[in-house]
């Protein structure tokens, strides 16, 4: 069902479950310019309530759009809460989802009953560690074959080696690693490279001192999940919980930055319990 933003960007939205006494929940996808991939959380929650995911604003089947900020990505996820006739969600996002879950629970405190950080990066320096994590999951031929690949066109079949290597040192599960990596990599919607530098830009701007006055504001519940063995630290991540007042925090062993994949029945555990 599409969805009109204030400024006419239509958004791919999908909506399951049914409403309930417990918060509905909005998913916001990672990238940023990627799209929404999460049907399993719907799955593993919408007997519970009803679950909205979308397509932020151009990527995956949504408009095209060059308004690349934050505070627009937040506005448009409070324009849906309202199209969807919510007075409270909870907003669960994954990676950059994450990042951008707390800037929409700090800039709309009051239309917020919950927050769900999964694998996101914190705060802090945590780029050296995800690198060398990086590096020891790659081979030097790996290594080469991605660098080879950035930074030009590519062929359709290129495209997907490019997101395979990119994507697979993600997961902890080594044997299956390339596997979630393909399956991931094979959708057919292009990643919108534009938005991710824009967007990038966007946080990179921000001070250590206003992101960890932004997750102090959140008075809403934050609920941090994190994989043992995903690259991006978890200890930048425990930083950025220190800074919420009201938070409870999940390492899940065994598993990389798609927890849900690697330890299934412990992340639907957890995830349930974050809209009971």
């Amino acid at each position: 069902m599409p969805f009109s933003t204030s400024d006419g960007v239509r958004l791919w939205t999908a909506t399951s479950g049914s409403a309930t006494s417990a918060p509905p929940v909005v998913v916001l996808h990672g990238g940023p310019g990627l799209w929404d991939d999460y049907a399993v959380f719907a799955e593993m929650l919408d007997d519970l309530t009803v679950v909205h995911r979308f397509d932020q604003r151009g990527c995956g089947r949504s408009d095209p759009s060059d308004v690349q900020t934050m505070a627009r990505l937040a506005q448009d996820i409070d324009e849906l809460r309202t199209y969807f006739g919510h007075e409270r969600i909870v907003v669960l996002g994954h990676s950059f989802g994450a990042s951008l879950a707390m800037t929409y629970a700090a800039a709309y405190g009051e239309q917020v009953a919950g927050v769900v950080y999964v694998g996101g990066v914190g705060i802090g320096d945590w780029r050296p560690h995800d690198a060398a994590e990086r590096a020891r999951r790659m081979t030097p031929d790996q290594q080469d074959r991605l660098e080879g690949l950035s930074g030009r066109p590519r062929t359709p079949a290129e495209e997907i080696e490019f997101r395979v290597l990119s994507w697979f040192p993600d997961h902890a599960d080594r044997e299956r690693a390339m596997e979630w990596a393909y399956e991931s990599a094979s959708v057919d919607l292009p990643i919108n490279f534009a938005a991710n530098r824009a967007l990038a830009a966007d946080m990179n701007s921000w001070t250590a001192t206003e992101v960890t006055s932004r997750a102090a504001s959140i008075q809403a519940p934050v609920t941090f999940i994190h994989g043992a063995g995903d690259p991006r630290p978890a200890f930048a991540v425990r930083d950025l919980a220190a800074h919420t007042p009201n938070h409870t925090f999940h390492l899940i062993p065994g598993a990389g930055h798609s927890p849900w994949r690697e330890q299934p029945e412990l992340f639907r555990e957890v995830l349930r319990g974050t809209v009971r």
